[in-house]
């Protein structure tokens, strides 16, 4: 297998491989944790392969995912990398909190500094946006981090267009993250235009469609279209001998080299399926079929009460500053 190519993400210098690898997975969410040395196993093996964008987030576990890729990183590793974390999301008294206080990012990112084992982060994400606190005072907290050497570059998940106008007139933001996948489209109407206008890079999670298979799409009342729809894409891959996965990070691959994939796996042979979607090549009349399967897919993609970019718009900073 060839090496994992390089791309570059956002107009600020910073560079990647051509698919990252999301590590939530291994730590939280999907099942038990998994065993610590196979994991540390797989992420070796990914850079090896030339994945070296690494994902992460200080609430995967909660911590225990940037720990585990502190242990990975460790023995001259670090250097082979470009890591991304999050901060944004905490548990507060039982309940999820959404927080972009200025006090509370600098806390955050000296604690995701100390599990990671290291002194810069390279890509720092707000995990989701603060829909209480004028999104200009978020973000000129993470600048003056930035100044400081803590972090290098600054990066938004699941934010509006509007959203991130303004985080980018402050600083410029090198990476949206946000779900795209044939499954997921919401953003391609505003979001993605927003993003090449202003050259900021794209970064697509969940690429092998999680919300395909999560609650809203698997209830009664749509899961046999969307089986159907599963049924046509498996058939379309069949054709070009390659893995349904495969097609599904192909398409977005042809998207442009502006969009990094991470998808997220616990296993090595389904990296290395994931890394052969690279080899995929489709023609716009293949991309015009498969995009007119996905456009019929019912469902949303988040259970009622998860925030997404739909909720990220935050107040006027001139109503903050009067307040």
């Amino acid at each position: 297998m060839s090496k994992v190519g390089r791309m570059k993400l956002g107009s600020q210098g910073m560079e990647v491989s051509l698919q990252g690898l999301g590590c939530m997975s291994m730590s939280a969410f999907y099942g038990p944790p998994k065993p610590e040395i196979d994991m540390i196993a797989l992420i070796h093996h990914a850079i090896q392969s030339g994945v070296t964008f690494l994902d992460t987030s200080d609430i995967y576990g909660p911590h225990t995912n940037e720990l585990l890729l502190g242990k990975a990183l460790k023995g001259g590793v670090r250097e082979k990398v470009e890591l991304a974390t999050k901060f944004g999301i905490k548990f507060s008294e039982g309940k999820v909190e959404v927080s972009g206080d200025p006090s509370y990012v600098r806390a955050a990112c000296e604690d995701s500094l100390k599990r990671l084992d290291i002194d810069c982060i390279d890509l720092y994400y707000q995990h989701r946006i603060d829909s209480r606190l004028p999104i200009e005072i978020t973000i000129g907290e993470l600048k003056k981090l930035v100044e400081e050497g803590k972090i290098k570059y600054i990066g938004l998940s699941e934010a509006s267009a509007s959203t991130i106008r303004r985080a980018h007139a402050i600083h410029p933001i090198t990476a949206v993250q946000l779900e795209w996948s044939l499954w997921s489209r919401d953003v391609e109407e505003e979001i993605i235009p927003t993003c090449r206008e202003l050259g900021i890079g794209i970064v697509a999670y969940s690429p092998l469609g999680r919300g395909f298979l999560s609650l809203p799409r698997f209830q009664p009342e749509n899961l046999q279209q969307n089986q159907t729809i599963f049924d046509k894409v498996n058939e379309l891959a069949a054709k070009k001998g390659c893995t349904p996965s495969q097609l599904a990070l192909a398409w977005l691959h042809h998207q442009g080299t502006d969009v990094c994939p991470i998808p997220g796996t616990t296993k090595i042979e389904n990296l290395n399926q994931n890394i052969g979607a690279l080899s995929v090549k489709l023609t716009p009349e293949e991309m015009t079929e498969i995009e007119s399967l996905a456009d019929s897919v019912k469902g949303d993609r988040y259970v009622q009460g998860v925030r997404t970019w739909k909720e990220s718009d935050t107040p006027p900073l001139s109503s903050w500053k009067a307040a």
